[in-house]
C-alpha cells in the first residue's frame, strides 16, 4: 500500500501483510497537556527539533513508571511537528525483525521519521532485538539521516536481569568490568544516545494533573480531590493516566 505522506503523519506496520497501514485518527494530544515532566519534555522536544532541522540527534529511549507519559509525549510530538515533516512509524516489538525493510521503504523520502517502539522488553531468550541494534547504530551500511528510533520500556536495560548475570562482573584497576551476560544486554540499551527517566508523581502532583482535566468543574475541589484519591487506590496507582481515567469515568457527572 503506497502511503501519501503529504497528509498522512503516521502509519503502523502490520507484519502480516509486509505492509504500512496508515493512521487515520490520531491521538489528539498536545504538549501543554502533559504535565510533571517538563525536563523529560524539553529534552526530547531539543532531540527532535534538532532532528528535523537536519543536525545530529540521538535514538532516544524512554523508561520509568507506567502511566507517567512516556507515549503521550511522543504522539504529542508528531502533533506539534507534523507540519515540519515529523513523520511517525510505530513497531510492535514482535515485528523488529522486520525494522530494515521498514527503513528501506522510506530512506529515500523527504520527510523525517520517527520509528517508534512502545512497552519495549525482552524476555530470556528473545533475539528480536538484534535487528534494532542494526538499525540504531548500522552494520555495513550506515543508518539513514532521516531516521530515528523513540522507544518506551518500564525497563531502564530493556531486559531482565538476574544475580546470576552479576557473577563474572569485576573490578580492574578501579574500573568496573561486567561479566559477557551483562555486555549483552546493556548493549542494546547503550545505543540510544537520550535516557530519559520517568518517575512516579506524589499525590499533590496527581491532584494537579485532575485540576487540570476537570479545570471547568464548577464544584468542590476538596471533593473532587477525595474521589479521585478513591479511584487511585482502588488501581494502586497515582499517575497521569489515572487522572485522565478518573476524568473520563466521571466526566459531565457532580461529585
Amino acid at each position: 500500500m503506497s502511503i501519501d505522506w503529504n497528509s498522512v503523519a503516521a502509519a503502523v506496520w502490520r507484519s502480516r501483510r509486509g505492509v504500512l497501514r496508515p493512521v487515520r485518527d490520531l491521538d489528539p494530544i498536545r504538549l501543554d497537556q502533559l504535565l510533571g515532566i517538563e525536563v523529560q519534555k524539553q529534552k526530547l522536544i531539543h532531540n527532535t527539533e534538532r532532528f528535523l532541522k537536519g543536525m545530529s540527534a540521538n535514538n532516544a529511549l524512554l523508561w520509568g513508571s507506567r502511566g507517567t507519559g512516556k507515549s503521550s509525549l511522543i504522539k504529542a510530538l508528531l502533533n506539534q511537528y507534523f507540519e515540519d515533516g515529523l513523520r511517525v512509524v510505530e513497531v510492535d516489538k514482535d515485528d523488529l525483525v522486520d525494522l530494515p525493510e521498514i527503513v528501506d521503504d522510506v530512506r529515500e523520502l523527504s520527510y523525517r521519521f520517527v520509528l517508534f517502539c512502545d512497552d519495549l522488553s525482552f524476555a530470556e531468550g528473545e533475539n528480536t532485538y538484534k535487528a534494532m541494534k542494526s538499525v540504531l547504530e548500522g552494520s555495513i551500511e550506515r543508518p539513514p539521516e532521516n531516521v530515528i528510533i523513540y522507544a518506551t520500556s518500564n525497563r531502564r536495560h530493556l531486559m531482565p536481569e538476574g544475580k546470576t548475570d552479576n557473577k563474572l562482573t569485576e573490578i580492574v584497576s578501579g574500573e568496573l568490568h561486567y561479566g559477557d551476560s551483562v555486555e549483552e544486554k546493556l548493549s542494546l540499551a547503550d545505543r540510544f544516545g537520550l535516557w530519559l527517566s520517568f518517575h512516579p508523581i506524589n499525590w499533590d502532583e496527581y491532584f494537579r494533573l485532575v485540576d487540570f482535566y476537570f479545570r471547568d468543574y464548577p464544584g468542590d475541589r476538596k471533593a473532587l480531590h477525595e474521589a479521585a484519591r478513591q479511584f487511585a487506590l482502588l488501581r494502586a496507582s497515582h499517575s497521569g493516566r489515572t487522572a485522565k481515567q478518573f476524568f473520563l469515568s466521571r466526566q459531565g457527572e457532580e461529585i
